[in-house]
């Protein structure tokens, strides 16, 4: 079923006036779903769970359109994943209307020095002070999906993000995201940053999932970009599958 991230994709492929090439990526036919030429396709590995933690995706312009985005990942394993295009001038009412929604506590994950310190935590449990009912709402990551550059514009220019906490993670390993490079090895990819995310809301099934799940997808991209076989029996699998295995268990 095409979620979140697909539906984005294909509203902004109608708003092209040209075919999107990725830049450095192989020029091949791609299967719709995962991106990936069909040789190296992966859709029967697609996984999903339901968690009581959601992720809204706030990305820029052309993001949705990168077969190497791995925020098509998060809408992947996480059902409760929301997408929506980021622009300055506009903001769409569905967004809006999903911050609003009383059944969510959002947060916007960044780092937190570059917010106001009174807005900056490092859990998901709201504050003692809020009433019972607050305290039982799920708990809303707003990761900003772009270039870093892109991601610091989303932050500063988006007025509605301004009331939000701002959840400023402190990880204490390495990105393993082997894509694209930042030049900076402190910066994360959206997938890594959703796993820390859902470890910290208690969801360890869906941050071993990512994990898993990141991983296989970056064997096949480069198996597929150095126009190699893909090994389904190797490490990455065989982690994917007990991972799966084991959330099937405890539905």
């Amino acid at each position: 079923m095409p979620h979140a991230v697909s539906h984005l994709r294909a509203a902004r492929l109608a708003r092209s006036a040209k075919p999107f090439l990725a830049r450095g990526g192989f020029k091949r036919e791609r299967c719709a779903d995962c991106r990936l030429v069909p040789s190296h396709c992966m859709c029967a590995l697609r996984p999903s769970l339901t968690t009581s933690a959601g992720v809204c995706l706030l990305m820029a312009d052309i993001e949705p359109l990168k077969p190497s985005n791995t925020g098509w990942l998060v809408a992947d394993v996480v059902r409760d994943t929301f997408a929506f295009g980021w622009k300055r001038t506009e903001t769409d009412p569905a967004l809006l209307a999903l911050l609003r929604d009383p059944q969510w506590h959002p947060y916007v994950v960044f780092p937190g020095r570059y917010a106001a310190p009174e807005r900056v935590v490092r859990t998901v449990q709201p504050p003692a002070s809020l009433r019972d009912e607050a305290r039982k709402k799920r708990p809303l990551f707003i990761l900003l999906d772009g270039t870093w550059s892109e991601a610091r514009k989303m932050f500063r220019r988006s007025p509605y993000l301004d009331r939000l906490p701002v959840l400023s993670l402190e990880p204490d390993q390495t990105s393993q995201y082997k894509l694209r490079n930042s030049g900076r090895n402190d910066h994360f990819c959206t997938s890594e940053v959703a796993a820390l995310c859902m470890n910290l809301a208690g969801e360890r099934a869906a941050e071993q999932m990512l994990e898993a799940y990141l991983a296989v997808f970056t064997q096949h991209y480069l198996h597929a970009k150095n126009q190699q076989p893909i090994a389904m029996d190797g490490a990455a699998h065989q982690r994917l599958r007990e991972v799966s295995f084991t959330a099937t268990q405890r539905i």
